[in-house]
């Protein structure tokens, strides 16, 4: 009997070490999606002209999923073998901390968080389990790790003189991904101003205000309050100018993004979104404030989803893209995927030459191509990250 007992307590652990082997990928699968289609349709003149292109996308989720970034995946959306395909020069690498389970563009409280599930099932250090910050840290830690293991494919941008070093290494001949490093949501400051500076040191460069909650500096896009910026967020947007961290609007409550635009000595972003009047969605904020953030110098990058463009094809994303540039003006407008952000999509980052076939089929002029697929990003990071 006690041998039988002993068998089924094995065969219990083996079924659940299995389980914690099988089920991150399990998720991932159902979350991160690309819906099935045949190739899409891409000229030899669109190739040659993607090819030609600097290519940046302000918002993927990569770091969240148990996935080694150098490997090429057989789900989700991102990792450096498929930028290199798409021929991304620049990814914008963002890290979540926080989700709540009632998680909806409208109404969504705090109270509850999917990530400390998925950082149990995924095997996340112990540290990251009750703080937002390690796990921001743990993320920061896993793209670093990448980049120790194969310099040659990825390279963290951290200032502008590194920007300059990743474009030089590849009009030289070698074709690194280049990686910065973002917050979805300042959640992980847990309150203290000081961890600010703890995550600049961690290599982070662009810092949203909130996510899909209220927090302490603000109130969401999708939360309960309504808000503006606190007292603390006021203090938080100041220190993030003094470091030199590029500040992020996605996800902010309409009185946080203008509270914001009120102090801001410097542009901002909105990494990943859509336009309203292209896209009539909770997700969007109104077509006046992105006015707004624009006509300060600001930079918004178009999803790819359909609560951001109300639809997922290349056509879909070109046509919030068109309004965009007409509306906002061509300086403006980026790209800003949500890749690998639990979001279903129409094609992966191998495939963003469709975006400039599409793009060149309905008579885009070649200069709004090249600024809109990367050329505005890198002006605005050029002009935006600190020196060194």
């Amino acid at each position: 009997m006690k041998r039988v007992i002993a068998g089924v307590a094995i065969a219990i652990l083996l079924l659940v070490a299995l389980g914690f082997v099988l089920l991150p990928g399990i998720l991932e699968s159902n979350i991160n999606r690309v819906a099935e289609h045949e190739p899409y349709e891409v000229s030899e003149a669109a190739q040659a002209l993607h090819d030609r292109l600097m290519v940046v996308d302000l918002h993927a989720d990569t770091l969240l999923w148990a996935r080694d970034p150098l490997e090429r995946g057989s789900r989700g959306h991102v990792d450096v073998p498929r930028l290199a395909e798409g021929n991304v020069t620049l990814q914008v690498f963002s890290a979540v901390t926080k989700v709540p389970y009632d998680q909806q563009y409208t109404g969504t409280s705090g109270n509850s968080d999917i990530i400390t599930l998925l950082s149990v099932v995924q095997r996340w250090p112990a540290r990251t389990r009750g703080s937002l910050l390690e796990r921001a840290l743990f993320q920061a830690e896993r793209l670093k790790d990448a980049e120790a293991r194969a310099p040659e494919k990825l390279m963290i941008v951290r200032s502008a003189t590194d920007l300059e070093r990743l474009i030089e290494r590849r009009n030289g001949g070698s074709y690194p991904v280049g990686g910065l490093l973002a917050i979805e949501g300042a959640h992980p400051l847990e309150g203290k101003l000081e961890n600010i500076e703890r995550l600049r040191d961690a290599g982070y460069r662009m810092m949203g205000v909130t996510h899909f909650f209220d927090n302490e500096l603000s109130g969401s896009l999708h939360g309960l309050s309504g808000e503006g910026l606190t007292a603390f967020g006021r203090e938080a947007i100041r220190e993030m100018e003094r470091l030199g961290i590029v500040i992020d609007l996605a996800h902010a409550s309409p009185a946080a993004v203008r509270d914001t635009l009120d102090i801001a000595t410097r542009p901002v972003v909105v990494s990943h979104t859509g336009i309203h009047g292209a896209c009539d969605s909770p997700r969007n904020i109104e077509d006046d404030l992105m006015k707004q953030i624009a006509d300060a110098g600001g930079l918004v990058g178009i999803g790819y989803w359909k609560g951001a463009a109300c639809g997922t094809s290349p056509a879909d994303i070109v046509k919030s893209i068109r309004y965009a540039i007409d509306f906002l003006g061509v300086d403006h407008v980026a790209l800003g995927s949500d890749y690998d952000g639990a979001v279903p999509v129409a094609f992966d980052t191998s495939e963003l030459a469709a975006l400039t076939a599409e793009m060149q089929r309905t008579k885009f002029t070649e200069e709004e191509i090249a600024k809109v697929m990367g050329g505005n990003a890198i002006r605005f990071f050029r002009e935006n990250l600190n020196e060194s």
